[in-house]
């Protein structure tokens, strides 16, 4: 039976569990979380949509500890774009958000 040596990166589909407790769930290239995944945090925080090169890219949705979600685009691990925040009340506001900015939000009423 022979032994393989060298560097070894994660290509593919997999479960990597951090020491301290982070679990990602999802695609790999290059050693780098990419494509499609979950990524739980032990504080409660968990991010599900899409990654490029170990940031959030893309589409994805992230529900902070406090039960408050963000869902839409992401640009290297910042807010970009359109999407909508529902806060811990219920309350839904949709709009453009320009990393910590969101100038023009609007509340959605359910009639």
């Amino acid at each position: 039976m022979g032994t393989s040596s060298g560097i070894f990166e994660r290509n593919g589909i997999g479960i990597h569990t951090t020491p301290n407790g982070i679990v990602y769930t999802g695609s790999w290239k290059d050693d780098k979380m990419n494509g499609f995944g979950r990524l739980e945090h032990f504080s409660g925080a968990v991010y599900e949509g899409h990654f490029k090169d170990n940031m959030f890219h893309g589409l994805g949705t992230y529900t902070f500890p406090s039960g408050a979600k963000y869902t839409g685009n992401f640009n290297e691990n910042r807010v970009e774009g359109e999407g909508q925040y529902t806060d811990i009340q219920g309350l839904e506001w949709c709009g453009s958000f320009h990393f910590t900015a969101a100038p023009g939000l609007k509340l959605k009423l359910h009639m």
